[in-house]
């Protein structure tokens, strides 16, 4: 690990990660325009922070983990704010675009991926910080970003699922070793809806509670929901209703392509009858590049976070390769390549088996991981 010399003290030190701000007035742009406005978005997301990362290089300074939260109040500000401001500009977007008369009905749905961009990019990312952390507000802000997307479920099942059994059998999200993302994406849609339904009802039935209890988080997310739909089919009827449904595909595509990344083809361990070593550094792709790791929030320190799941985003660690294997690239530069799976196995699949020579220079057969036919994780088995 690299030695803690970040001072986080200074507001200047947190003011990059509030450039996701600068995506509104764009989104706002490409409405009011149109045409090849409606490329501002993803352009920005994924090229100019892809230069950006070029630009800038990357940071390998850490940060003192145990620095109080007191400390951290101008990186905690812009998760907490950024749901009434997500919330606003589709509030905004569900009124305008459906009466902008200057837009093609093709233009209305360019201007309504960008707004997936955004809730998938910025929006997601921020409900995962925000449901790691153990304040009411801050895991309802995250319910409700959640909600706007429709893809509730995602917190039972990275909280429950994911966190606890990464990179075995037992996790829907870990991409196998060869997978395609366009055979992975499929998969995660119906097998985490599954697993996330299936890790709340287990932990109901342990204490002797049917499904329908109330403490089921799933009346939440439902009422949530709900809430949205009505919200969009009331402002922009059932025009808007459509470009709402729109975007949030687009944010749920977003958000399963940096989940394939975070662990393409990085296992654990198989002990035998069921059990796995505990999770490590490298059990997931580490990347240190300064500018996308402004705009998201340091996930890109996924080795850590996996590593100390509760460790606020400023206080995420960086890890050196032989701690954590290091992605080529930044996730917009990567996530791109993820989109055309022979590009991406030719960049990726030789970094997986110099990974397993690193790690796992004993293991040599290793169809049952690429394949996860290994045994379910015993404890999930038994839930």
């Amino acid at each position: 690990m690299q030695s803690a010399t970040l001072d986080l003290q200074s507001p200047l030190r947190a003011l990059p990660f509030w450039m996701s701000l600068a995506l509104v007035p764009m989104a706002v742009l490409s409405a009011v325009t149109g045409g090849w406005g409606v490329i501002l978005l993803p352009a920005s997301t994924w090229w100019l922070f892809t230069l950006l990362d070029r630009l800038t290089g990357k940071e390998e300074a850490n940060p003192d983990p145990a620095t109080p939260d007191a400390a951290l109040g101008w990186y905690r500000a812009i998760t907490l704010v950024w749901f009434p401001v997500q919330l606003a500009l589709l509030v905004w977007l569900l009124w305008y675009v459906p009466r902008a008369g200057h837009l093609s009905m093709a233009e209305k749905f360019g201007v309504f991926f960008g707004m997936g961009v955004v809730a998938g990019t910025i929006g997601i990312n921020y409900s995962h910080e925000l449901m790691h952390q153990k304040s009411a507000v801050e895991r309802w802000l995250a319910d409700l970003l959640l909600a706007t997307v429709l893809y509730s479920h995602f917190r039972s099942e990275h909280l429950r699922v994911h966190h606890q059994w990464v990179g075995t059998p037992g996790d829907p999200v870990t991409a196998r070793y060869n997978e395609g993302f366009h055979r992975f994406f499929p998969r995660v849609l119906v097998q985490c809806r599954r697993s996330a339904w299936g890790s709340e009802t287990a932990m109901l039935a342990r204490r002797g509670l049917p499904w329908w209890h109330r403490t089921n988080p799933y009346w939440r997310y439902w009422v949530l929901q709900a809430g949205m739909l009505g919200l969009a089919l009331a402002l922009g009827g059932w025009v808007g209703l459509m470009l709402f449904l729109w975007q949030a595909v687009v944010a749920v595509w977003q958000l399963e392509l940096v989940n394939y990344i975070e662990h393409y083809g990085l296992t654990r361990r198989h002990l035998g009858e069921g059990r796995y070593e505990h999770v490590m550094p490298h059990h997931s792709w580490n990347a240190t590049y300064r500018a996308s790791n402004w705009l998201l929030i340091n996930l890109q320190r996924h080795s850590d976070h996996h590593y100390k799941p509760d460790r606020r985003f400023p206080l995420l660690q960086t890890y050196d390769e032989d701690a954590a294997p290091q992605l080529p690239y930044g996730y917009p530069l990567m996530t791109i390549a993820a989109m055309i799976p022979p590009l991406w196995k030719r960049i990726m699949n030789h970094r997986v088996k110099a990974w397993r020579r690193r790690f796992y220079p004993d293991i040599t057969d290793w169809h049952a991981y690429n394949k996860a036919v290994n045994p379910r994780p015993a404890r999930q088995v038994g839930a």
